[in-house]
């Protein structure tokens, strides 16, 4: 059962803290143009701009994996915290 379902107010660990960043980087630093609207230094004859953003979706990849592992190993510990089955 989710937690509106059975009346319970949600819990803020510090793992579901971590879950958030992982989930929020990537917006904030998409987001801040300025910090990357420039053309050097290049990679490869790819201008900074492009290269950067292309970059932010490996590292995007990696910490919504992270994040979703992470996540996991949250929900398998409050089913053993609150008496049910592991899966």
């Amino acid at each position: 059962m989710s937690e509106a379902a059975t009346g319970k107010q949600p819990v803020i660990t510090p793992i579901r803290v971590v879950i958030a960043l992982c989930l929020i980087a990537p917006f904030v630093a998409m987001l801040w143009v300025s910090s990357y609207a420039k053309a050097e230094p290049l990679l490869a004859g790819i201008p900074f701009f492009y290269w950067y953003q292309m970059l932010w979706v490996l590292i995007a990849t990696a910490l919504t994996a992270v994040a979703y592992k992470l996540w996991q190993r949250d929900q398998r510990a409050r089913r053993v915290r609150e008496g049910g089955a592991d899966r």
